[in-house]
Order: structure tokens, then sequence, then C-alpha cells
């Protein structure tokens, strides 16, 4: 039956039949079409892009009070990729800022029929994810956790229930599903459409048939686009060239990088059912059999995410309009393999069409969104990695809020431009990449995974040293780094495809390393950290920097000062360290994926005429971390210096020679909260010092340790890091800093207004530890992010890390707990007594753990539990 099926199919796409009645064609262009209308000579916005994502960007500038905008497209509106969308609206997703856009992408296109009188084939649907194992149900189920605390319902159910909803679905394999009834299915096209005469009756100008060459850019601003139609100055400019963004971006004068690159997607479209299949019937997402099935015209629409994707248009652009891309059965064969099984009675369906269309990937799996780090006033919204119809309202109004506003009105820095460098644009890279994110986009992803594609591009001279030392590597902004180290006899190919929610097979190796830092020395390699110099003829350097951070950086030389970038709202757009090398001189570490953003944030408020010096000399240093109570002997034996507290106290900077090795820069800090020292050495000496530190520590204990065992210490001593804890809405006062802030020093910086203010009402989120109480670490799924938090049987936050504490042997989470109003949901003021006196539970995957909440570091805490084992021990011996 199968092949039949087959040969059917390739009779019928053989067929002309289909050509005539597949509404994803193109209609053909009228030969009484009236002339273009002329270009205007200059607007305040040009967009370029005329799908659903562009035209939401216009309708959302158009709504904020904008109206000086152009919208451009080199086709027909909605003509290229989301043409072939499959029209599929869902909530599904795992990142918090995906969620939020798709749920408000959904409510917005619920009424947008109305606003606009267009039809857009809205149909709440609800949807249906299937779950072959227990892995995918847990992962299912965390989904779920985060839904219901949004106000989005859901279900998680049995595979009984499954065949209610739907009957057609064979759920033999099945071990569950996840059910969220408010999921629908919409035209792309017609949505585009919508959008683009809503915008038009609010001023927006829109032509079609229109080109872009490139964009003018003067002094780092732009200034306009050169179309074939003529010039048109703009204050702004939007790329939403969906496929051709890349080379869009190129051709800027000064170029723009945005790294995603095509490939081709396949989905059938089918005849109708002998019983036509309802409109409303519930969406099927199968990831396990990599395939999504949706109701239409009475038939269904099937596609999926292949292992073995194909890559197009590597060589840059080759068409103008996206046409559609020849037909190719036996690569979709998976696909339609996987498709009978989950419906077997399709086998006799009739097929209408097999569509190729292409569709835009990134090198993360997110979507790219923000202003050029290079160019002031160039934007972009591109690479939807196949969910622009579930992310294109959302999208348009968060990138429509950051022109308008100056920021969106949520933390977007997942999606930013700035995540990515230069070092993401090489064509080979991406192409290679995106043929790995196109099947992860319905892999299982469990926590702490890693892209396996474009790595050891950035290395630590030391990589090879360690690799064979048994180091096991993760990437971030392109460098690698040690995870942990796999000591000599362990099975490493079991270790490296080990995958869990539960507790994983590198638990007692880190457990290891953490110990060693506590009570020995270890090295960990942490060159991957952003490095700035900022230095000045003058006080210039000073001045600039004072106005800048938060925190006060007229120290005397030599001394270490923690600070923050912040935000006109008082919000960190950076965390880092700042070391005065002199009077005129600055060091500045920052984490890692910071580098083009922190350089952006730096260059945007430098003034033009002065005669500061920013230098980036990340590759320049090797970074070792050296920790542990013995990291003082260690040191002091290799530069035959005392480098006790009371020679070389905390947050101090010197440069000294280490080994053979001079202009060592030695800081007594180790970003864990555990004594040691940071050294930051020139790349040329890495190798020489490192195997200095190691055979001179051979008699303290040392080893090698990893960002694992990192992350535990930092987490259990209360350290918050940017990116996972802080981010642009969080402020210093609502994460325990204010002694990090000059407040008093009445010297003016960015966000100190806003700081007042708030120091004079109060917070309405506090950054909060907890250690859970009744989790079982070897038995219960463990906590990684993201899990909700319950005060009082009600929701208050999320957790933004966790952690294993090997010291207090239980699992500590951190996250930010608010305080709602129960009946209007008004957010009101946190205090730290509202903290202490409320019972807090973490929600893990649907089930619930009873923790304990603290506003203070964990070093009070050893205390009193070293004093509780010390009584304890008393009144044994005392029996």
């Amino acid at each position: 039956m199968f092949l039949r099926l087959l040969s059917d199919v390739r009779w019928w796409t053989a067929s002309p039949r289909w050509r005539s009645t597949s509404s994803f064609r193109h209609m053909t262009t009228s030969a009484a079409e009236p002339p273009p209308v002329s270009l205007p000579a200059q607007a305040q916005v040009v967009i370029c892009g005329g799908g659903i994502v562009g035209t939401s960007i216009a309708y959302h500038l158009s709504k904020l009070g904008w109206k000086d905008i152009v919208l451009l497209e080199q086709g027909r509106l909605a003509a290229g990729s989301t043409r072939f969308c499959a029209g599929i609206v869902s909530t599904v997703r795992h990142l918090s800022i995906e969620l939020k856009m798709a749920d408000y992408s959904n409510k917005l296109y619920e009424q947008l029929e109305q606003e606009t009188g267009i039809k857009t084939g809205y149909v709440k649907t609800g949807s249906i994810s299937l779950a072959q194992t227990q892995d995918r149900l847990i992962s299912l189920k965390r989904i779920a956790s985060r839904l219901s605390v949004m106000g989005i319902p859901c279900e998680i159910m049995a595979p009984k229930r499954v065949a209610q909803l739907h009957p057609l679905i064979n759920i033999h394999d099945l071990v569950g599903a996840m059910y969220v009834p408010e999921d629908a299915v919409v035209s792309s096209a017609d949505v585009s459409l919508a959008l683009a005469n809503a915008a038009s009756r609010n001023g927006v100008q829109i032509h079609e048939r229109t080109s872009i060459s490139h964009v003018m850019v003067q002094k780092g601003f732009v200034t306009g686009v050169e179309t074939d139609r003529g010039q048109i100055e703009c204050q702004y400019f939007v790329n939403c060239a969906g496929q051709w963004a890349y080379e869009l971006g190129l051709s800027s004068e000064e170029p723009v990088s945005i790294p995603l690159h095509g490939c081709e997607h396949f989905y059938l479209l089918t005849r109708p059912l002998k019983k036509p299949l309802e409109s409303n019937t519930p969406t099927i997402v199968d990831p396990d059999g990599r395939i999504y099935i949706r109701s239409w015209q009475g038939g269904i629409l099937s596609g999926g995410f292949e292992k073995n994707p194909k890559p197009i248009f590597t060589e840059g652009r080759n068409q103008l309009e996206i046409q559609n891309l020849h037909e190719d059965w036996d690569h979709f064969e998976p696909l339609l393999s996987s498709l009978l099984r989950r419906m077997p009675r399709l086998e006799a369906l009739e097929i209408m069409q097999l569509v190729n269309c292409p569709e835009s990937f990134t090198p993360d799996m997110r979507c790219i969104m923000g202003e050029s780090p290079t160019v002031q006033g160039y934007f972009v919204l591109a690479g939807m990695n196949s969910a622009g119809t579930s992310f294109g309202g959302g999208a348009g109004k968060y990138l429509a809020e950051w022109m308008v506003n100056g920021c969106p009105s949520e933390n977007v820095w997942p999606l930013d431009l700035k995540r990515f460098g230069a070092l993401q644009s090489s064509r080979t890279f991406l192409r290679h990449r995106v043929m790995e994110v196109m099947p992860l986009i319905y892999d299982l992803k469990v926590p702490r995974w890693d892209f396996q594609t474009g790595r050891q591009l950035r290395t630590s001279p030391l990589y090879d040293r360690l690799d064979a030392q048994g180091a096991r590597w993760m990437e971030k902004h392109g460098f690698e780094r040690p995870k942990y180290f796999v000591p000599p006899g362990k099975d490493l190919l079991a270790l490296d495809q080990s995958k869990t929610f539960y507790k994983p097979d590198w638990f007692d190796i880190v457990g290891s390393e953490v110990k060693c830092c506590k009570e020995a020395v270890c090295v960990i390699d942490m060159s991957s950290f952003t490095k700035f110099e900022i230095s000045s003829t003058g006080d210039q350097a000073l001045e600039f920097l004072q106005y800048l951070f938060s925190n006060d950086l007229d120290v005397p030389v030599g001394h270490i000062v923690h600070t923050g970038m912040l935000n006109e709202e008082g919000g960190y757009e950076n965390d880092c360290s700042i070391a005065r090398l002199n009077k005129r001189s600055f060091f500045m570490i920052s984490p890692t994926d910071q580098q083009v953003h922190c350089w952006a944030w730096l260059k945007k408020h430098m003034p033009n005429d002065s005669n500061l010096l920013l230098e980036d000399v990340t590759w320049k240093y090797t970074a070792l971390n050296l920790i542990g109570p013995r990291a003082v002997d260690v040191l002091s034996e290799l530069s035959y210096v005392p480098m006790t507290p009371e020679h070389f106290p905390s947050l101090f900077c010197k440069e000294m020679s280490v080994g053979y090795a001079n202009g060592i820069r030695v800081m007594s800090m180790t970003h864990t909260g555990e004594p040691g020292f940071m050294l930051y050495i020139p790349i040329e000496y890495a190798l020489h010092v490192y195997n200095e530190l190691m055979n001179v520590g051979q008699k303290y204990g040392i080893r090698n340790a990893g960002y694992y065992a990192l992350r535990s210490l930092r987490i259990e001593k209360f350290f918050a890091f940017w990116g996972q804890d802080l981010d642009t809405f969080t402020t210093p006062l609502e994460c325990g800093r204010e002694f990090r802030v000059k407040l008093d020093k009445g010297t003016d910086f960015i966000g100190r207004d806003a700081l007042m203010q708030q120091k004079q009402d109060g917070v309405c989120k506090r950054f909060t530890m907890f250690i859970l109480e009744d989790h079982d670490t070897d038995l219960d799924l463990w906590p990684w992010w993201g899990e909700p938090i319950y005060r009082n049987g009600h929701y208050v936050g999320k957790t933004t890390s966790s952690a294993y504490s090997y010291t207090l042997e239980r699992h500590v989470c951190l996250g930010f707990v608010q305080n709602f109003d129960e009946e209007t949901r008004e957010v009101l003021l946190v205090t730290p007594d509202f903290i202490n006196r409320g019972e807090y539970e973490i929600d893990i995957a649907g089930q619930r753990f009873q923790a304990k909440a603290k506003l203070y570091p964990f070093s009070s805490l050893f205390t009193q539990r070293r004093r509780k084992d010390e009584m304890e021990l008393s009144g044994y011996h005392g029996k």
C-alpha cells in the first residue's frame, strides 16, 4: 500500500492538474496593472521586506504614532517565504521570550480580521504535542508548567485523550501528550496583507516591485537607501529581507553582519478526505516522528524537519520572488513514512502537491532582532527558523517598541543581533550549522546540550593540552570552554552521550573538582572572557567610565571594582570587573557573550572628538583562574613574592612575574567567592605559565577544573551572572547590589535618577536564593532554569540559575520573587519581610518541591551548618 501511494504521488505531481488547483501559486499580474507610484525623496523609516515580519513592524510602528514610513518589497507583498508558511501559530516554546511573542501573535491575529475587514483564515484549532518517550513527556511537562503561569491553558494528557480529540491519530506508541487549546492556524499571506492594509490606513506608504541595492551610511549612522527606482533619505532602516537579509546586510556602505542561511523545507498537501477534516481539527506536532500535521481545506497539510536538510543559496541571491523549488520525494520519504505511521488511514489519500520552499535559519535556532552594533539606525528582524507566523506579530511589536522608545518592553537579549559577532558570518560555518539547526528544532533538547558543528573556532593556546587531559568542551560565542575533566579510566563515549533531565553522569566528576577548589587548588581556563582596555592622554578615561558605570572607579591604582553599565531605567546592560592599571588606563573584564554588545554600548557613548582609546584585547590574554586555599602557596613559590592577604589584599591587581614570564596581570578574585587569583597572561607565555602552575602545584594537590564546577561554586555563593540572572530589566537594588552603586557620591551616571527613584519607592522584585528541602538528588528530576516559583501556593516568579551545592548537599536555585495582588494581579512592593514570611515551592515539570528562601549568601549558612554539626557531634560524644 505504501509503495502504491508513492507511485500515486509521483503520478499526481507529474500531472498538470494540481497546478491549476494549488492556492499556493502566485496569481498572474494583470496586463492593465497601473504604473508604480513614484517614491518619496525622504522618510523617517524605510522597511525592506513585505512579508509577515516587515508588515508587522510597519503596523506596530504606525500604532505607536510613527507615520513617515515607507515599506519596500522587491516582488509582491507576501510573495516570499510568507506565502509558503504552513500557518501554524503555536505557543509551545522553550524560551520565555518566544512564548510571549507567540502568545501576542495569536491574540493579534484573532482580532485582525475584525480590525481590517480582511479574512486571515484564523481558526482556533488547538495543538497536540505528542510524546513517544518519557524524556519527551518530561520536556512537554516543563513547557506546560511555564505556559500555565503565563495564563495559557494547557493539559498534559494520556494517549486515549489524544484519540478522542483527533480520531485519525495512531496512539499505540505514545506515552502521553500536551494539549494547548488556544493555539491556532492562519493564512500567513492573508495576515500579512491585513497588517499591510492597517498600516497603510495609518499612513505607511507601501511600494512593490522595488529593490534596494544598498543602505547609505555616514559616520556610523543610516542616511538613506539606494533602490532601482531612486534614493530615499531616511533616519532608520529595517532589514526584513528574509532569505536575502544576509546579502543585503553586506551590501551596505558599512557592512552589517546578519548570520542566517536558507534550507529547503518540505510539506505536502492532500485532497479532502472522504469525510472532510473539520477546519478546527487540532494541529498535531509529533517531534519524535519529526512531523507536524494540520487541517487544510478538508485534507491535510503535513511537513517536518528531517535529519539531513538541504541548504540552499550558499552562493547568494539568485532570484527575486521565491518560486516553488523542485520536488524531492526521495528526500521527503522519511517524513512521509512517519506521517503514515501516525495516520495510517491516509494511505489511499490523494496527494495534491509537495511544496518545497526555502526557510532561513540562524546559528542558534533563535530569530535575529535589534540594532546593528556598527551602524546606528540600522535595525534587523530576520531568521525566523520556520516560525515566522508564530513570532511575526510579537517580534514586530518588540522591534517597533525598540525603535520608538529606545528599548522593547521585554528582555529580548536571547534574540539580540549583538549576541553574534563577525565570526558567525562565514558562509561555510552557516551552511554547516544550519544543517544541524534544522533537525534540532524537533530534537529532544535536554539540559546542557551543545552544538556539534562550527566547533574549535576560537580556542585558548592551552586547548590541546587540556583536551589531552580529558577536557570535555562547551561552546560560548564561538569559544571552546572546558565543562569538566574526565579522569583516566572513565568511559568517555558513554559520558559524552549521556543526556538526561535527572542526575547526570558527570555528577561525581564535578563534585571532585568542587572539592579540590575548596580544599586544595584548581586551574580553570577562562580565556573566553571579554577583555577591553580603555585609556586616555588625560583624565578623559576616568570621566567617561564614571558616567558609564554605576560604581565608583576613582580608586587607587591597582584596585579592582565590580560594577555594572546601566541603562536609563537602571537596568544592567553589562556586569563586569574593572582594574585600574594606572591613572589613565583601565582593564575591563566582561562575560564572554558580551563582546559585541559591550563594545557597541561603549562606542555609542564615547565622545566623537575625545582622546579616548578603546581596544578589544580579548585575544591578547589567556586567563587562568587559580582557585582554592593553596593557590597562595603555588603563586608565592612561582613568583618569589608573598601572596598572603596582608601583602596582596582582596580585589587587587598587580603586574608581576610568574615563572620566567613577565607582565602577568594577577588579580585577587575568582568569580566564585573562593580564595584564589585570576592570571591574565600574554598568549605567548600561556603554555609556560600553565606548565609551571601544574608542576609546582603537584605537591599541593592541583588539578584542572571546568565551568560546571565554577557554576556550582558561584551559585552556592549567591553570585548573579549577567545573561542568566541579570538583564536589562534588573537593577542593582533588586539583586542586593546597592553597595556597588555610588548613589551617595554626588557623581552622575547613566541610570542614577531611576535608581534614586526606586530607592525612594521600593523594589517590586527581589533576587532570592532557594534551597530545595524535599528533593531527592538521585531519583527526582533536577531543576535547571526557568522553573516557576510559588509562594504560599501562588506564582511569584521563576528560577534563573540552578546548581547542585556539593557543600550543602542540596540543590540551590536562584531567581526573582515578585508580589502580585491575587485579585487584580497588580505588582506590589517586595520587602525582605515578604520574602522571609513565605512558604515556597519550585515546580519542576509539574511536580512541586518545598524550598527555603534566603536573601544572603551561603557563607552564613555554612557557619550555621558547622555549628549544628559540632553540637550534634558533641552531643553524641556526651552519650
